[in-house]
C-alpha cells in the first residue's frame, strides 16, 4: 500500500516535526492501512477508527517511552502501534508469531502495561503515578479510557484515589457513545448532557471568573451566597462530576480536531494535580459500514472491504443457538430474565431484549454488579441467566463464591467464548473458568459438545435449582441439526458414544468429536476405544465413568481448560476417592497464558489433535498395567 508520509514514520518523535495538514494526511494514510489490514486478519477496526487524530496528537504532545501512556482495554492501540516502531511488522496483527491485538510490553518499550480487559488503566495510572513520585521523576502518565470502560467501578475506584492524593495524572476520556453496543446507565446520560447542551460549551475560565465577582456580603450571608454560586456552577461549568473528584476538567473537545486536542493536551500537561481531557470521538470514522455499524465492526473476522460483508459462510453460532433458545423458554416462563455486561450483541440477547425489554438488563461493565444484582432478583423467585464470555466472568468470582453459591441461589451463567477463543490472546482465552467454578460448593458446570446439546443444557439448567454455569464455545458449531423440542438431560449424567475394551477416552465440550474422530482412527490400529461424553464436569457421573475405566484399564482425558484444577483433575479426584490407581493422561492447557493465533494452531501446540490423542493413547497402550483397585466407594449425586 503506497503510504509515503507513513513511511517516514518509525517514532513518535517523527510526528513532532510535521504540520496539521500533514497529521491529517497521516490520519487519512493510517485508516486504510488499519481497513486494509483488518479485513485480511480480523480485530477490532471500530474503535481504531475512532482515535486516529488523538493517538497523534498524544504522541506529538507526550513523549514515550519516557512518558507513559496506558490505554484501557487495548482494543484502541492500533495507531499506537503503528507509530512506535511496528508499521512493518502490522501486517502480522493477530496472527501466531505476530503483534498482539493488545499492547504488550514485551513488543514495545512504549507499551507501558499490558491491557485486555476494561476500567483497569486508572488504577494502573495511579500505581505509576505513586512510583514516579516516590522515585523523583517528572515524567507525565496518561490513561486513555473509554466512556463504556467508566461504567466499571474499578475506575471510580481509582478516579477516587488519585483525586485523594491529589497526583498528577491526566486521564483522557474517550467519548464515543458506545461499549461494544451503545452505553447505558446514568452516567452515560450524564455525557450526553455535556455532549449535546449547548451551556457545556461555555469556556470554564469565564464561568468561574463571573462567579468570584460575586461579592461576599457579611459573615451572616456569606453560606447563602456559596450556595447560590455553587449552585449555579454545577447548571453552567461542564464536568463538575469530575471536579468534586479533585480533577480539573478540561473539554468536550472535538477528539477529531488536531490542533485543538494538542492544545488541550498540552493545557493538561501544564496542569498541577490530576486533570481530565474530555474527548469527542466517532467510533468507526472515516469507513461508512463501521460508522453506521459500530457495534459489528467492533471486533470483526475478515471482511470485504468494498461491501463490509464477512468473508465465507459458517453453521450457526453457539451464541446464536444460545440466544434463539432463552427467546423460546422465555417465551412460555415469565421467571426467566436476561442479564448482560455491556455485550447484547455479543452474547446473542439482541433479539431477546427485542421481545422482552422489560426482562432484558444490560449493566454496563460492570460483571460484578450483574453477578450480585441477578444474586438480588434470585432471592425472589426469578431465573436470571447472565450471559457473559468466560474472561470476563473471572472478574466477578468473589460475587459468584459469596453473593450466588453461598446462598444456593438458582443463577445461571451462560459462559460464552470458553475455551482457545484464538487471535485476541492471553487475556480473552476462555481457559480458566471449570478451574474456578468447581472448586465452588453446590455449583454445577455443563459443557456441551455441540450446538443442538447446548439447547438440551439450557432447559435443563432452567428447570434445577441452584447456580449452573454452561460453558460453550466461540464461533460456528456444527451444523447439527436443531431438535424443535429440547429435551432435559438426566442430571449428572454423561453418555458413552463409543464401546470400547482397550482406553476409555473422556471428553468435555466439542472436544468430544475430536475423541470420536481419534477412536475411528484408533480402531484402524486395532484399538479398541470407548468415547465417553462427560456433560456434567461437576457433578461427574461417578458410576458409568468408573464402569467405563476400570473396564478399560486406561483413561486419556481432553478439556480446553488449564490442566490443574480442569476436567481431568476432576476425574483423577474421583479415581483417588475410589481407591483407583490406573494410568491417566490428561490433556489440555498446561501452565502457561495463551498467546494469540488462529484456534487451530494453538489445539496443535497443547497437543489438543486428533493425531496427538492417537499418539498418546497409542502410547499409553504400550505398557501393560493392571487396574489397582482397593476399593470402590461410587458415591452417586442426585439433585432435582
Amino acid at each position: 500500500m503506497d503510504t509515503p508520509l507513513l513511511n517516514k514514520v518509525n517514532t513518535p518523535a517523527d510526528l513532532r516535526g510535521l504540520s496539521i495538514d500533514e497529521l491529517y494526511w497521516l490520519a487519512s494514510e493510517i485508516r486504510s492501512v488499519l481497513i486494509d489490514t483488518v479485513s485480511r486478519t480480523g480485530g477490532h477496526l471500530a474503535p481504531n477508527l475512532g482515535v486516529v487524530e488523538l493517538t497523534l496528537a498524544l504522541h506529538s504532545v507526550f513523549k514515550c517511552p519516557e512518558d507513559k501512556i496506558i490505554w484501557d482495554v487495548g482494543h484502541q492501540s492500533y495507531i499506537h502501534k503503528i507509530i512506535t516502531g511496528r508499521r512493518e511488522r502490522f501486517s502480522t496483527l493477530r496472527q501466531y508469531g505476530g503483534l498482539s491485538g493488545f499492547p504488550k510490553r514485551a513488543e514495545s518499550e512504549c507499551d507501558s502495561f499490558d491491557t485486555g480487559h476494561s476500567s483497569t488503566s486508572i488504577s494502573a495510572a495511579t500505581g505509576m503515578a505513586i512510583a514516579r513520585d516516590l522515585k523523583g521523576e517528572k515524567h507525565d502518565i496518561v490513561a486513555v479510557i473509554g466512556d463504556g470502560a467508566m461504567t466499571g467501578g474499578m475506575a471510580f475506584e481509582a478516579l477516587n484515589q488519585i483525586g485523594h492524593l491529589g497526583t498528577k495524572l491526566i486521564v483522557v476520556l474517550n467519548d464515543n457513545e458506545m461499549s461494544i453496543s451503545e452505553n447505558v446507565g446514568a452516567l452515560a446520560d450524564y455525557l450526553s448532557r455535556m455532549r449535546t447542551d449547548p451551556k457545556y460549551y461555555k469556556h470554564k475560565e469565564e464561568m468561574e471568573l463571573m462567579l468570584k465577582k460575586i461579592p461576599s456580603i457579611g459573615s451572616t450571608v456569606v453560606k447563602a451566597i456559596e450556595r447560590i454560586k455553587d449552585s449555579f456552577k454545577y447548571l453552567v461549568v461542564p464536568g463538575m462530576l469530575f471536579e468534586e473528584l479533585g480533577f480539573t476538567y478540561l473539554g468536550p473537545i472535538n477528539g477529531h480536531d488536531i490542533a485543538l486536542t494538542k492544545t488541550v493536551l498540552q493545557r493538561a500537561k501544564n496542569t498541577h494535580g490530576p486533570a481530565i481531557v474530555h474527548v469527542i470521538t466517532r467510533k468507526g470514522r472515516g469507513y461508512r459500514p463501521a460508522e453506521e455499524n459500530p457495534d459489528r465492526f467492533h471486533g470483526i473476522g475478515p471482511f470485504d472491504i468494498e461491501t463490509g460483508g464477512k468473508k465465507g459462510t459458517a453453521h450457526v453460532t453457539y451464541t446464536e443457538v444460545f440466544g434463539q433458545t432463552l427467546c423460546d423458554i422465555a417465551a412460555t416462563n415469565e421467571k426467566v430474565l436476561a442479564v448482560t455486561a455491556a455485550m447484547p450483541t455479543g452474547t446473542g440477547l439482541t433479539r431477546f431484549r427485542e421481545l422482552f425489554p422489560t426482562r432484558f438488563f444490560d449493566v454496563g461493565i460492570a460483571e460484578q454488579h450483574a453477578v450480585t444484582m441477578s444474586a438480588g432478583l434470585a432471592v425472589n423467585g426469578f431465573i436470571p441467566v447472565v450471559a457473559v464470555y468466560s474472561t470476563f466472568l473471572q472478574r466477578a468470582y468473589d460475587q459468584i463464591l459469596h453473593d450466588v453459591a453461598s446462598q444456593g441461589l438458582h443463577v445461571i451463567f451462560a459462559i460464552d467464548r470458553a475455551g482457545i477463543v484464538g487471535e485476541d490472546g492471553e487475556t480473552h482465552q476462555g481457559i480458566f473458568d471449570i478451574s474456578f467454578l468447581r472448586h465452588i460448593p453446590g455449583m454445577v458446570i455443563m459443557a456441551p459438545k455441540d450446538e443442538d446439546e447446548l439447547r438440551n443444557m439450557l432447559v435443563t439448567a432452567v428447570e434445577m435449582d441452584g447456580p449452573v454455569a454452561i460453558r460453550y464455545p466461540r464461533g460456528a458449531g456444527r451444523g447439527i441439526p436443531l431438535s424443535e423440542n429440547p429435551q432435559k438431560i438426566p442430571f449428572g449424567r454423561a453418555e458413552v458414544l463409543r464401546e470400547g475394551g482397550d482406553i476409555t477416552i473422556a471428553a468435555v465440550g466439542p472436544l468430544v468429536y475430536m475423541a470420536l474422530e481419534a477412536a475411528a482412527a484408533l480402531a484402524a490400529k486395532g484399538i479398541s476405544a470407548a468415547v465417553v461424553n462427560a456433560r456434567f464436569i461437576k457433578p461427574l457421573d461417578q458410576t458409568l465413568m468408573l464402569e467405563n475405566i476400570i473396564n478399560t484399564g486406561k483413561v486419556l482425558t481432553l478439556e480446553e481448560n488449564v490442566l490443574e484444577g480442569g476436567f481431568g483433575s476432576a476425574l483423577l479426584e474421583m479415581l483417588e476417592a475410589n481407591d483407583i490407581m490406573i494410568p491417566v493422561k490428561r490433556l489440555g492447557i498446561s501452565d502457561e497464558f495463551v498467546t494469540h493465533g488462529a484456534p487451530g494452531i494453538l489445539r496443535e501446540k497443547y497437543g489438543l489433535s486428533t493425531a496427538n490423542i492417537v499418539s498418546e493413547a497409542s502410547l499409553m497402550l504400550s505398557e501393560k498395567t493392571k487396574v489397582q483397585r482397593k476399593k470402590a466407594k461410587i458415591k452417586v449425586v442426585t439433585r432435582s
